[in-house]
């Protein structure tokens, strides 16, 4: 009996050493968003918002565009403590024209947020799944790079917002962050050839409730490292029984089902950061949906990308908070990892990206960026080149873009 007594304390001791190692998540407030999010707005009505312009040299097409990318305002109401509204209405490219050249205008999130205790709530709404780097955290100020990552454009198709139910939790023993939440399917028909699954989001842009979809996402926190692993699985047939007979496509909440799975790792100590992401997609019905629709989908699809940051003033204590942050990020995706028997190859969709650049921040809700993107890419098919233009361009596997840009948030 007293040699258990002994091993419990022994473990007992080790357990909470082990314990003292984690680091305990701090919600970093940025912006007036974050502080309503962490219930410390301090008033009713919250006013936030960011935004981001740039410019864009591309070699081979020998032209340049200038662009204001994006503007979001945020409107937020804390009704009382348990009960709160968000949502952000974006505009992008300035304008929307009715000539097909102009932007959008769209809701990114508009959802209601229940807080059952202080570690869990449930969401109800148009909002953000957590899956990927970027998807909830994607302001200008909070990334490195002009442009989002390549990976988390084309296969995670940030920003990704859908309507459904989440709910959303922190443990009460261990540094980990929980989620899982119900939303509405994917639409199939309307994936495109170059953007992966990316056209077949709905948006909140009446939906089809005729598939579901499910996605869950685990966060870890220790010591400088964060740790996230998410999932999605659901269907992406929006017709009826009727409607799927006739294209002779299975019906149901779950019929021509897509998964995808990710998982990341962020490092960052003193000046230093690192991070690394990988996803994969699986489309096992791809034959189906390109014999009922024609627009070659690919069976699966994948992308990684790592990035490594140095902030150059970080040594400098007359800079402050001010930042330089020089870094590199190598990526890689394909997105017809492997195809069906029905569909076409094409070698431009495997590409691999370098980016190298600087991003100075003089105070932490404004950024200026610029950066060079070497790409590389496959071999072009003939057979997907049809009715070309007489003054195109030949196509290159390798191009370069350079990018300058300026985000803020507040």
């Amino acid at each position: 009996m007293r040699k258990l007594t002994v091993i419990i304390l022994v473990f007992n001791s080790f357990f909470n050493a082990a314990i003292a190692q984690v680091r305990t998540p701090a919600q970093q407030l940025l912006t007036n968003e974050d502080s309503l999010q962490a219930g410390r707005s301090g008033s009713k009505t919250v006013i936030s918002g960011y935004g981001s312009a740039f410019y864009q040299r591309n070699f081979n097409e020998q032209k340049g565009i200038m662009s204001l990318e994006r503007a979001v305002l945020f409107v937020g109401h804390q009704f009382n403590s348990k009960i709160a509204f968000f949502s952000e209405l974006e505009v992008e490219n300035a304008k929307v024209s009715g000539d097909g050249n102009g932007g959008e205008v769209a809701f990114e999130q508009a959802y209601l947020k229940f807080n059952l205790n202080s570690k869990q709530y449930i969401t109800a709404g148009l909002f953000i799944p957590r899956i990927g780097l970027l998807n909830e955290s994607h302001l200008p100020v909070n990334f490195n790079g002009v442009e989002r990552p390549m990976v988390e454009q084309l296969v995670i198709p940030a920003t990704w917002r859908e309507i459904g139910v989440g709910f959303y939790g922190r443990s009460k023993r261990f540094p980990l962050n929980y989620s899982i939440a119900v939303f509405n399917g994917l639409n199939a028909a309307a994936f495109e050839h170059g953007s992966g699954i990316r056209g077949g989001r709905f948006e909140g842009s009446n939906a089809s409730a005729n598939s579901l979809a499910v996605t869950a996402a685990l966060q870890y926190y220790y010591n400088d490292f964060i740790f996230q692993v998410s999932g999605y699985a659901g269907g992406t047939n929006s017709n009826n029984k009727r409607a799927s007979d006739s294209l002779g496509l299975k019906s149901g909440v779950g019929a021509l089902p897509i998964y995808l799975a990710e998982a990341n790792i962020q490092w960052s100590r003193n000046n230093i950061s690192a991070k690394i992401l990988g996803a994969y997609v699986s489309l096992p019905d791809a034959a189906d949906i390109n014999k009922a629709y024609a627009n070659n989908v690919s069976k699966s699809m994948y992308g990684a990308y790592a990035e490594l940051a140095y902030n150059v003033l970080g040594h400098f204590p007359k800079a402050g908070k001010q930042q330089l942050n020089v870094f590199g990020r190598y990526e890689l995706l394909d997105l017809n990892a492997s195809i069906p028997g029905n569909a076409i190859y094409d070698g431009t969709e495997k590409q691999q990206h370098i980016i190298l650049g600087l991003a100075y921040l003089p105070i932490k809700n404004v950024v200026i960026k610029a950066d060079m993107r070497l790409l590389h890419t496959g071999a072009e098919n003939p057979s997907l080149v049809i009715n070309p233009s007489p003054v195109r361009i030949p196509y290159k596997q390798n191009n370069q873009l350079l990018n300058i840009g300026i985000g803020y948030s507040f």
